[in-house]
């Protein structure tokens, strides 16, 4: 009896086993819809379909029998007219048994796969009216919504979808992405940092979540995230940029220089990120005084993004340095290396002189005063020598400062020199004062001739 009864539990099982089989053969492992239909089935329907819609071109089962068919089979176009007609058809008048919400949801969907925004923008509004609660109506609403760059409503699109999957990274994603974009940073740090624990692979809400720290300005953590992203084929170009824009900021200009240097090497390079690594480049050699190496890079700019910022004026500027040493150094150079200069120019001057420099005094490295004994054949004075580091227009007060100096140390005459111009105020300040007034143009004609003179005099003294 117990063999029997062992042999009819193991039938019974097997016959378990076969119904479940049965039951769940047709259906998705992953989503339990049915799996789609066979080609012959959707032959059949569609020749069904396309033989009432002969006798009847607005039947609008025929068509939605149609329409599945061609959604089934991922015919998109084909799929996409079908569901447009039909959402032009029941949004005029109700026909009994059909699910509106599928039609616009499919038409939507359709019209989505073949990159027609518009239309996937009014079939997923139309099915959105009919359910607020649908998880992928929402989801890909909010998507268009952000794309037309209409944030505040992405975000209640978004927000909806998030009540009905609270964990879902694309979701988190879109969300911080938007506050971001709406200029609240702290809001988009905490909704991206979920998103990218959920998706650690996703380098642009990194990089964006660089942006939010350095809007915030936690530019530690910003940083550290850039220079992360530096060598990312995508978002490196860009890295690169940020992370030698916070540099130049902190006045790490070796560093800066670096991040440009690494961008510049990175291939499809965004042509605005393009244009913004060369032009930061060019100004962080400038602030080394690396001027060979800014002017390729100004001049490339010049070529490329005609009126591009301020290059014109930098190229017509650094050129002239370039070619004219002693001008960089009265320019840019250290207080050290400048107040040298000033020397020589003091000491050659006056011609066939005799110079013992008195006193030399600097203000805040704008300028420098240097008081001399000057004797020649024909007149022995004290003579105060101001040179002004400034490129722009000097007006009436620093004359009348320098003046009032002249004064204090009781020299015979005074000679202003600039890089600059004077005002015509400071002008006619000087005319009835023992003052010489040297502007930029006298200023290089030293400049070029002040070491061959230095020359000459070392010479003759040997």
């Amino acid at each position: 009896m117990e063999p029997y009864l062992i042999l009819l539990g193991i039938v019974f099982v097997l016959a378990l086993l076969v119904v479940v089989f049965i039951v769940f053969k047709g259906r998705s492992p992953k989503t339990g819809k049915k799996k789609k239909r066979s080609s012959k089935d959707n032959d059949a329907k569609l020749n069904e379909a396309t033989k009432r819609l002969v006798n009847n071109p607005q039947d609008a089962h025929a068509m939605n029998a149609m329409g599945e068919v061609y959604y089934d089979e991922e015919q998109w176009d084909k799929a996409m007219k079908i569901f447009e007609s039909l959402t032009d058809i029941v949004t005029r008048t109700p026909v009994a048994d059909l699910d509106n919400f599928e039609i616009f949801y499919r038409y939507a969907i359709s019209a989505l796969r073949l990159n027609m925004t518009e239309q996937a923008y009014r079939g997923f509004t139309l099915a959105q009216s009919l359910k607020q609660d649908n998880f992928e109506v929402n989801y890909n609403l909010g998507v268009l919504e952000f794309e037309r760059k209409n944030y505040e409503r992405c975000l209640q699109l978004f927000q909806h979808a998030r009540t009905i999957n609270p964990d879902n990274s694309p979701v988190l994603r879109y969300m911080g992405h938007a506050f971001f974009r709406l200029k609240k940073p702290k809001e988009a740090m905490n909704l991206i940092r979920k998103a990218i624990d959920l998706a650690p692979d996703d380098k642009e809400s990194l990089y964006t979540l660089a942006e939010c720290y350095y809007e915030a300005n936690q530019t530690d953590q910003a940083l550290r995230i850039f220079s992360h992203l530096r060598a990312d084929p995508i978002m490196g170009p860009s890295a690169c940029l940020i992370s030698g824009i916070i540099h130049t900021e902190t006045r790490q200009n070796e560093l800066a220089i670096q991040d440009f240097d690494m961008g510049l090497k990175h291939h499809n390079i965004k042509p605005d990120t393009l244009v913004e690594l060369r032009y930061y480049l060019a100004t962080i050699y400038i602030k080394q005084n690396e001027i060979a190496n800014a002017i390729p890079l100004l001049k490339l700019l010049q070529h490329e993004t005609p009126g591009y910022k301020d290059v014109n004026v930098l190229l017509a500027k650094y050129q002239e340095l370039y070619a004219n040493r002693n001008l960089q150094i009265f320019l840019m150079s250290p207080s050290a290396d400048f107040v040298a200069l000033c020397r020589k120019i003091v000491i050659t001057y006056y011609a066939k002189a005799k110079v013992k420099i008195v006193n030399i005094s600097v203000n805040k490295n704008e300028w420098a005063d240097i008081l001399a004994e000057v004797d020649t054949p024909k007149w022995s004075d004290l003579i105060m020598f101001r040179f002004i580091r400034s490129q722009g227009s000097i007006g009436e007060l620093v004359v009348r400062d320098f003046h009032s100096h002249l004064k204090d140390v009781k020299a015979g005459k005074g000679v202003c020199i600039t890089v600059g111009n004077y005002t015509e105020e400071a002008k006619r300040y000087t005319e009835a004062r023992l003052i010489d007034l040297i502007e930029k143009e006298r200023l290089a004609v030293i400049l070029n001739g002040v070491d061959a003179k230095i020359a000459v005099l070392r010479a003759g003294k040997k």
